[in-house]
């Protein structure tokens, strides 16, 4: 029998940002090299249950060539005899929404669209499932990224996959969104096998976040001082980074240490003032997550990522 990615997954558009994507997770090896396909002048398809992998890039050729979401669904279902047992949710960049959830398709199978989203799924825990994504999608702050992992998050704590979990993808596109302005591959972040796929996607995307995605700069930066300066050197210091004895001033030496972090973790895309005013601001919320406590490097990451978040991104 035909390998199917029992699925649950939202595609969705942010016309502030001209950016398109689809977030899924599913108890299938690698959702990420099956589901979502999706192109800045185009659009986004997530393909899923028994997935039909073509409806990735015909549809977007259909999409480029002028066709609302509604036709896309439409053309690529209507020429497949096995359109039964697929589920296929589709946007525009031109912001049309559609989805199909066939007849054949296990139980709990369905899709809900809203402005500039669709949620689908099939093999699911229950109907709740969509209709929390829906509500998480609509009601989270932030950019798209954001919305897209709340969706993800409060799908599986809504039920999620009848069968569990195991891997999970976020791809996004936008105008000369990619390294260095080369494509449109603005996010592409996957999870192919893990206990907790949600969880690691979100901890992964705040890395490529960091690493790879520009922020508007700041009016002004804040240094680091007093315990949580400390604290920041005491981490620095176990991560080998820092020679002196910790305290609650940073000075040129703690400087240092922070410059060398930033390099050996790839964080180039912001200066060290920048990342220290982040640290400052993120480090008292970044004791822990849904995972546990969090210490040493990833606390460090994770402030650095909560300090910039109040930052627009570019």
């Amino acid at each position: 029998m035909t390998p199917r990615p029992s699925t649950f997954s939202v595609v969705a558009r942010d016309p502030e940002q001209d950016a398109v994507g689809v977030a899924v997770q599913s108890k299938f090896v690698s959702v990420g090299s099956v589901v979502p396909f999706v192109s800045a002048d185009a659009g986004a398809i997530a393909t899923q249950s028994f997935a039909n992998v073509a409806y990735g890039p015909d549809g977007l050729d259909l999409l480029r060539e002028g066709r609302s979401a509604e036709e896309v669904v439409a053309q690529l279902t209507d020429a497949d005899d096995e359109a039964p047992s697929r589920q296929v949710g589709v946007v525009g960049a031109d912001g049309s929404v559609a989805a199909f959830t066939g007849d054949d398709c296990f139980d709990v199978a369905g899709d809900i669209q809203g402005e500039h989203y669709t949620v689908q799924g099939n093999i699911l825990e229950n109907e709740a499932t969509l209709d929390a994504m829906a509500e998480a999608f609509e009601t989270t702050d932030g950019g798209l990224p954001e919305r897209l992992l709340a969706a993800l998050h409060a799908g599986n704590d809504a039920g999620g996959d009848k069968r569990g979990e195991q891997s999970a993808a976020m791809y996004i596109a936008k105008p000369e969104g990619g390294y260095d302005g080369g494509n449109d591959r603005w996010v592409d972040v996957r999870v192919d096998d893990h206990d907790r796929p949600i969880d690691e996607l979100e901890r992964v995307f705040k890395l490529y976040d960091i690493t790879l995605l520009e922020r508007e700069s700041p009016a002004e930066t804040r240094s680091l001082s007093g315990e949580t300066a400390e604290a920041v050197l005491e981490t620095l210091s176990e991560l080998g980074f820092y020679d002196g004895t910790p305290s609650d001033e940073f000075d040129d030496e703690a400087a240092e240490a922070l410059e060398s972090f930033r390099g050996m973790n790839n964080f180039e895309n912001h200066s060290r003032s920048v990342l220290e005013d982040a640290i400052a601001r993120g480090w008292d919320d970044a004791d822990g997550d849904s995972t546990g406590e969090l210490d040493g490097e990833a606390r460090l990451t994770e402030a650095i990522w909560r300090g910039l978040s109040r930052l627009d991104r570019k």
